[in-house]
C-alpha cells in the first residue's frame, strides 16, 4: 500500500506541475488532488523536495532499463533523454527551480551507472586501478549530464537520437583508449 499512495502523490505532483510552477504548489495541493489527507502525505514524505527525490530514484531510474553495456550505451542514454521528454513538465520545472539539485543528482547517478557498466566491461582482464575507473566514468558523466542540462536548458529542441548518434562518433574507442591507458600506467609502461 505504500508504493501505492508514494505512487499517487507523485502523479498529483506532477499534474500538478504541468499546471503550475514547483514554487506554487503546497503539500495541501497536493494531498488534495490525490484526495488524501495531509498526514498521509508526511507519512510518506518529510516535504515537496522528498517527494521530488523519490521520483527521480525510484521512478527515474528504470530509464536505463539495464542499458549499461558497451554495445547498448548508447540505448540507455536514449532512455534518459526519452524519460525528460516524457515527463517534461515535471523536469523543466525541477531544473528551473531553486531545488535543481534533485535533477542534477539524479542524471549524474543514471550517467555514472551507465559509464560505470561500461568501463568495468571494457576493462575485462585489465589491470585498471579502481580508482582510474572511477576517474573515467566521472569524467563523462560530467559530459553527458552536461549535454542533457544544455539541451533542457534549450528547450529540449534537438532530436535526442541525433546528439546520441553525435556522442558516440565523438567518444567511438575512447572508453577502451583510456583503460589501455590508466592499464600501461599501473605496470609503469606509460610516460607523461
Amino acid at each position: 500500500m505504500t508504493q501505492i499512495t508514494k505512487r499517487a502523490l507523485a502523479a498529483s505532483l506532477k499534474k500538478l506541475l504541468s499546471q503550475k510552477t514547483l514554487d506554487k504548489i503546497t503539500v495541501i495541493d497536493i494531498a488534495e488532488d490525490c484526495e488524501v489527507n495531509r498526514q498521509t502525505f508526511y507519512y510518506h514524505f518529510k516535504d515537496i523536495y522528498d517527494l521530488i527525490d523519490w521520483i527521480y530514484t525510484h521512478e527515474a531510474a528504470k530509464a536505463l532499463d539495464g542499458k549499461k553495456t558497451y554495445e547498448t550505451w548508447q540505448q540507455g542514454f536514449l532512455h534518459i533523454f526519452e524519460y525528460v521528454l516524457d515527463n517534461r513538465s515535471f523536469v523543466v520545472n525541477t531544473y528551473h527551480s531553486v531545488n535543481r539539485e534533485h535533477l542534477e543528482r539524479y542524471l549524474h547517478e543514471e550517467a555514472y551507472r551507465l559509464l560505470m557498466g561500461v568501463i568495468e566491461e571494457k576493462a575485462g582482464d585489465l589491470s585498471v586501478r579502481e580508482d582510474d575507473k572511477d576517474f573515467i566514468a566521472h569524467f563523462y558523466k560530467f559530459a553527458f549530464v552536461g549535454l542533457v542540462l544544455d539541451w533542457i536548458k534549450g528547450g529540449m529542441r534537438e532530436d535526442p537520437q541525433a546528439i546520441v548518434n553525435r556522442l558516440s562518433v565523438l567518444i567511438q574507442g575512447d572508453f577502451a583508449g583510456a583503460l589501455e591507458r590508466f592499464h600501461a600506467d599501473v605496470h609503469g609502461s606509460r610516460k607523461i
